[in-house]
């Protein structure tokens, strides 16, 4: 078959196929897009809980017997993570070398060789809610983290 130039030029016009291109990898694009940006949604309330708790557990170093200061440091170091919850922090004292604890500092550890040291706990979470429920992942997703410090006092 012998073509002239006016079939020639038809069939291998391409004037439409990157618009087919387009239409066929776009809804991937906008997957993939949509993935990056709740992935990134969930870091950033993961790095927010993990500030917090540590901010309460640093004041508790402080102060370690005050677990309403201890909370309230830890609300004030994330203002921008709605839904935070504290969680009653706690102290408890330790061996300075870890080897025994107790629970409240009512009795004291025996420590040999070592002077005991308060050990305070704060805990911080946060429910964490996909902007698309993608399978395989629970929804909502807990998120949470735990923050110890020693103090001497």
């Amino acid at each position: 078959m012998r073509h002239t130039p006016t079939t020639r030029r038809l069939v291998w016009r391409q004037d439409g196929s990157a618009l087919v291109e387009l239409a066929l990898i776009a809804p991937v694009l906008m997957l993939l897009l949509c993935g990056v940006i709740d992935f990134g949604r969930a870091y950033y309330l993961a790095q927010g809980i993990a500030g917090a708790a540590h901010a309460g557990a640093e004041y508790g170093a402080q102060n370690p017997m005050d677990t309403a200061g201890m909370k309230s440091a830890a609300q004030i170091a994330a203002p921008n993570v709605t839904g935070l919850t504290i969680a009653t922090p706690s102290y408890g004292c330790e061996c300075a070398n870890g080897t025994s604890y107790s629970a409240s500092c009512s009795s004291t550890p025996t420590c040999s060789g070592s002077n005991p040291v308060y050990l305070v706990t704060v805990t911080a979470s946060v429910s964490y809610v996909p902007w698309f429920p993608w399978p395989g992942l629970p929804h909502p997703i807990a998120m949470s983290t735990t923050a110890k410090m020693r103090s001497a006092d």
